[in-house]
């Protein structure tokens, strides 16, 4: 498999506070990897300097062999980027949004199969401020995909979403990853971690303290002698709403 994206020893100093201390890692191609950690610990600093949104201090990223620091115009256009929480300008319909967002890549889109591709096709002429949370979210991974990015940045794609949005937005980041995409992501939800990562790695005051798959990091946990005090359940409750409110996915614009 192919080094999509390669980070060696970079760095981050805000003042006397060391944000991102000398952290290492790849990404391979069509790779889905997740930066875990607590608030405070370097995650989205992280993503702002290998999508150049910060200037690195130390250590270097390289995106398809491209070296950021010296090549931010060429990255730009060999990445996508879903921000926390996306902003779209009022009174503008979604094929507007779309067609906006492509020319300024200078690429022309069959406009409605993106919309199809995140099941937001009946909704091509609403305006973006009449959608729900997840639509706004779903029509942001289209925007950011319109000009076919080799790599795809998430931070924290489905905080403030309801269980079933949720799950609708994992199923668009699985098919994201099936087209060849790198995707990176950040998120405070374990289950989603574990669900969608290929590999993780934990972050804590700057530094990374273990990569590996998710199942690998829970096996090693058990060798050290970890024990549940309670069983774990085979559903959860979120399986539960899920089963209760239907499996489909049920847009609502509240």
């Amino acid at each position: 498999m192919t080094h999509m994206v390669v980070v060696k020893n970079l760095k981050k100093r805000y003042g006397d506070k060391q944000a991102v201390d000398g952290i290492s890692f790849y990404v391979e191609k069509g790779e889905i990897f997740g930066i875990l950690g607590p608030n405070g610990a370097g995650k989205t600093t992280t993503l702002e300097m290998m999508e150049t949104l910060r200037p690195i201090d130390g250590g270097s990223v390289k995106i398809d062999r491209i070296d950021v620091a010296t090549n931010p115009q060429k990255i730009k256009y060999i990445i996508g980027v879903q921000p926390q929480s996306p902003a779209f300008q009022d009174k503008t319909r979604l094929t507007e949004v779309i067609e906006m967002f492509a020319a300024a890549y200078g690429e022309k889109v069959d406009v409605m199969q993106f919309l199809r591709d995140v099941d937001l096709e009946d909704k091509a002429k609403s305006y973006v401020e009449n959608l729900s949370g997840g639509q706004k979210q779903r029509l942001s991974i289209t925007t950011a995909l319109v000009h076919g990015p080799k790599v795809f940045f998430l931070d924290e794609p489905t905080t403030g979403l309801d269980p079933q949005a949720r799950r609708h937005l994992w199923d668009l980041i699985e098919k994201v990853r099936e087209k060849g995409i790198s995707v990176i992501m950040t998120t405070h939800y374990m289950d989603e971690a574990e669900i969608l990562c290929d590999r993780i790695a934990v972050m804590d005051n700057g530094k990374i303290v273990a990569i590996d798959t998710p199942r690998n990091l829970i096996d090693q946990l058990l060798a050290r002698g970890f024990r549940k005090k309670k069983l774990v359940q085979q559903a959860s409750l979120e399986d539960v709403f899920i089963d209760l409110t239907g499996k489909g996915l049920r847009d609502s614009s509240e």
